[in-house]
Formats: structure tokens, sequence, C-alpha cells
């Protein structure tokens, strides 16, 4: 019995009062776009306002926005799939001595200020710029910066999970190239740690702004901004589902690092 682990009241207490910071504004916002403009009661037209042609100019830079953070979102985890897990695997294969560097260079992002990494990319992005153009999906290189610190932990956990020296060093035995080796052998068992990073990186990048905002890019969370110039309650609205998209993910994380645990424990 842990004598320092709280009372079962007193986590009760801290998880009402938790509930009730996060739930209180929520409940605000949604009845917020429910409201009608005059104050007066009710309405769904507010809602159904989303699908309305005659509103579709005003919805036009939120589905452009989120059509660019889509496309953000694939090229960042691809980015964590193919450039990031890799790397790692090979850290942890042949140079087990340089894994602390590793790590203090992974997660070095999170310690950095967003307006501070902005200041040190944009003369990246004027060069990214003259060679690739100025689309939103060239932002996927400062979000691979920005998720790496929480792909890594992802990652580093299933690694150290699995034997993957034992594991890598049979496959080769029988005859498997690396590639075969990191596609068929590790990557399946390896796969709940992919999966939490490629959600997390999906979250992050929905959500981010500064970086966006400060490189003059055009994505879901600059969008919303704009359209709350002119109809607080579109934005309002897409925010609530944003929010919920982001908990549906979150939920998946839960069920991936509960199906990890409930696998590796006798």
């Amino acid at each position: 019995m842990n004598l320092l682990a709280p009372s079962r009241v007193t986590r009760w207490i801290i998880g009402i009062v938790v509930g009730l910071f996060f739930a209180v504004p929520i409940v605000s916002l949604v009845l917020f776009t429910f409201r009608r403009v005059d104050g007066t009661g009710y309405t769904l037209d507010h809602w159904t306002a989303l699908f309305s042609p005659a509103e579709s100019s005003v919805f036009q830079p939120i589905w452009v926005g989120l059509g660019n953070s889509l496309l953000l979102a694939v090229v960042t985890v691809a980015i964590v799939l193919f450039l990031l897990t890799p790397t790692m695997i090979l850290v942890a294969l042949r140079f087990p001595k340089l894994r602390s560097a590793f790590e203090f260079v992974a997660l070095l992002p999170i310690s950095i200020p967003a307006i501070v990494l902005v200041v040190g990319l944009a003369p990246i992005y004027l060069q990214i710029g003259r060679t690739l153009g100025t689309g939103a999906w060239t932002l996927a290189f400062a979000y691979g910066i920005t998720v790496l610190p929480f792909a890594y932990r992802s990652i580093q956990a299933s690694i150290d999970a699995v034997d993957v020296k034992t594991l890598a060093e049979a496959a080769r035995t029988l005859g498997s190239g690396w590639i075969t080796v990191v596609l068929r052998v590790l990557a399946p068992n390896l796969r709940q740690g992919l999966l939490a990073a490629s959600l997390i990186s999906v979250a992050v990048v929905l959500g981010e702004f500064t970086i966006a905002s400060l490189l003059n890019r055009q994505v879901l969370q600059t969008a919303l901004l704009v359209v709350q110039k002119t109809d607080g309650f579109a934005a309002a609205i897409v925010t609530i589902l944003a929010l919920a998209f982001a908990f549906v993910l979150l939920l998946i994380i839960g069920r991936v690092g509960r199906g990890r645990t409930g696998r590796t424990t006798p």
C-alpha cells in the first residue's frame, strides 16, 4: 500500500475540480454557438450555416485552412515515421552511446518558445520560399521540429519495451536486408509507439498557431482568427469540432497505451 497516494475522496475532489476547470469554458462555448444574435434565445441557425451555400464565402478561409492543416499533418507524420524512427532505430542498434546526446537534441525544442524558434527559422524559410515556394505544406519542416519531443518519447518507450537488437540480429542471420528488418520485423513491434507518435503529431499540427501566423501561412488556427472578425459563431463552432477531434485522438492514444500495457503484463 502506498502511503503517499491520495485517498479516494481526495482523488474525487481533484477530479471534480479539474473537470470543472475544463468543462465550464467548453460548455459556455457550446451554449454561445446556439445563442441568437440578439441574445433572446437559442437556435440551430449557426450550425446549419456551416452547410449553407449562402454562407460559403464566410467559411471559405476555414476550409482552406483545414485542408492545409490536414496536408501538414500528413507530411509531418511522414517525417516522424520515415526520418525520426529509422534514426532512433539506428541509434539503438549501432550507436547506443549516442542515445543521451540524441535524446537531449530531440527534447530541446520543448524548451524553446515558438517565437524564438520562428526567429531562427525565418532565414531558412526565406531560402525555402525561393526554392520550394511558399505553400503551407512547407511548414511541415518547422512542425517536424515542434513535435520532435512528443514523438521521440512515444517511440522510445516502444523501443525500450522491445529487444530490438536481438530481433534485428535474428532477422539478419536469416538473410533479411536492413529495409526488411525495419519494415517487417521492427516496425510491427513498435506499432503502438508509432501510432501514438502519429496521433500526437496530428493533434499538435491542428492546434498550432504561432509559427503559422509569424511565417504568414494559412492553416486552421489562423483561418479561425480571420473568420472570427466577421462571424464569431462560425469560429466558435469550428473550435468545438477541433476540440472534439483532439479529444478523440487522446482517447485513441489512451487505448493504445492500455493495449501495450496489457500485452506486456504477465
